[in-house]
C-alpha cells in the first residue's frame, strides 16, 4: 500500500503527487551508474524532456557554469546523482579530493537549483554515511551517533553535508526537496576501473579476466566475512521517482534490500557465473571496511516501495552487461 507522507513539520506544506511528465527534469551524472539508470526509468516512465550533460559538456564544479545552466534551462525537477566516487583503495588515497569535489558539486547545484525555482529535488548518498558500528540493520535516525569508517570518511562527510543542506533549504525556503541513501550500487555504467571501482564491479573485473587467462588464483581484499547489501541501479532509479512522488520529510530515506550477502559469498557466486575454476585467496594485510553495512528499510516499505531485482539475476545482467562493453570502459 502506498502512503503519501506530506506536513513534515520543518514549515513545508507539501502534499507528494505525481509528477508532470512534460516538465524539464534534470538527471545531474546521467551517464553514471545511478544517472543513467534513473534517466532510462524517467524516458520509460514518460518523461519527454529529461535532460543531462557529460563532466565536458558542464563542469558542476565551475559556479558560474552550474548557475548559468540553470539559468538557461529551468528543471522543475532535479535528481543530484552527480558524485565523485569510488572504492577503499581511492577513497583511501584521495579523501581531499573526495571531500573537495563532492561538496563543490552539492553547493553549486543546490544554490543553483534553490536560486532557479526548482520545485522538487531529490539528492543522492550512501549508506557509507552512518558509524561504522551502527546498529543493525541501520535506522535513519542512527545519523551523526558514532564514528565514521575510516576509509572514506571525506566522502561520507561530504555526503551529510548534503543530507543537513536539503534540511536546511527546508526550513529556511520551504521547499519540498529530499535526501535519500542507497546501499551498495552496482548494474549498467558502473565504474569497473581496477583502481577506483566499488567491490562488487572490482570482483566482475577480476574473476572474469582469471576465467578469460586460466590464473590459477585470485587474490581479493581482506577476510571475506564483511556483510553487504546490494542494490541494482535499475531499482534504485524506481525507487526515487517512487519517492519523489510519494514521500516528502526532511529525514533522509534509506534505499535497500533489506537483505545481505559476505563478501565471500559474492565473490564464490560471480566465480560460479563466469565459470571460474581457480582458487580463491584472501589478503588480510588489506582492509575489510566496516564490518556490516544494512540498511533499515521501513520508511522505504511504508511509502509503498521496495525492490525487486534479485541479486543473483542482477549480477547476471551486469556481467553480461560488462563484457559487451568490456572493450570501451575506463581503464
Amino acid at each position: 500500500m502506498t502512503q503519501d507522507v506530506g506536513d513534515s513539520g520543518d514549515g513545508v506544506d507539501f502534499t507528494p503527487a505525481p509528477l508532470d511528465r512534460d516538465a524539464t527534469f534534470y538527471v545531474a551524472g546521467h551517464r553514471g551508474l545511478v544517472g543513467s539508470a534513473i534517466t532510462r526509468h524517467l524516458q520509460a516512465e514518460g518523461f519527454t524532456d529529461v535532460i543531462g550533460r557529460t563532466s565536458a559538456e558542464l563542469d558542476l564544479m565551475d559556479r558560474d557554469a552550474t548557475f548559468a545552466f540553470f539559468a538557461e534551462h529551468k528543471p522543475t525537477y532535479v535528481a543530484l546523482a552527480a558524485a565523485k566516487v569510488g572504492g577503499i583503495m581511492a577513497n583511501s588515497t584521495y579523501p581531499v579530493d573526495f571531500l573537495s569535489d563532492n561538496l563543490r558539486i552539492q553547493l553549486n547545484v543546490l544554490d543553483a537549483a534553490r536560486v532557479h525555482d526548482v520545485q522538487r529535488l531529490i539528492f543522492l548518498g550512501s549508506s557509507c554515511i552512518y558509524p561504522k558500528y551502527a546498529e543493525q540493520p541501520i535506522a535513519e535516525d542512527s545519523l551523526l551517533t558514532g564514528h565514521l569508517e575510516p576509509t572514506n570518511d571525506a566522502y561520507a562527510i561530504a555526503k551529510i553535508a548534503g543530507i543537513l543542506h536539503i534540511q536546511a533549504v527546508r526550513r529556511q525556503y520551504g521547499l519540498p526537496w529530499i535526501s535519500a541513501m542507497p546501499t551498495n550500487l552496482y548494474g549498467p555504467n558502473d565504474n569497473f576501473s581496477p583502481q577506483g571501482s566499488h567491490v562488487l564491479p572490482a570482483l566482475i573485473r577480476r574473476y572474469d579476466e582469471a576465467a578469460a587467462t586460466g590464473a590459477e588464483v585470485v587474490t581479493n581484499w581482506g577476510t571475506g566475512t564483511p556483510r553487504r547489501e546490494f542494490l541494482h541501479a535499475d531499482d534504485l532509479a524506481s525507487a526515487v521517482l517512487h519517492l519523489m512522488e510519494h514521500y516528502d520529510g526532511p529525514e533522509q530515506v534509506n534505499v535497500g534490500t533489506g537483505t545481505d550477502v559476505t563478501i565471500a559469498e559474492i565473490a564464490h557466486t560471480i566465480a560460479d557465473v563466469v565459470s571460474y575454476t581457480g582458487r580463491t585467496e584472501w589478503d588480510t594485510s588489506k582492509p575489510d571496511g566496516t564490518p556490516q553495512k544494512l540498511l533499515d528499510v521501513t520508511k522505504l516499505a511504508d511509502a509503498g516501495w521496495t525492490s525487486s531485482i534479485t541479486l543473483e539475476d542482477g549480477m547476471r545482467r551486469t556481467i553480461d552487461w560488462y563484457r559487451e562493453h568490456a572493450h570501451t570502459l575506463r581503464q
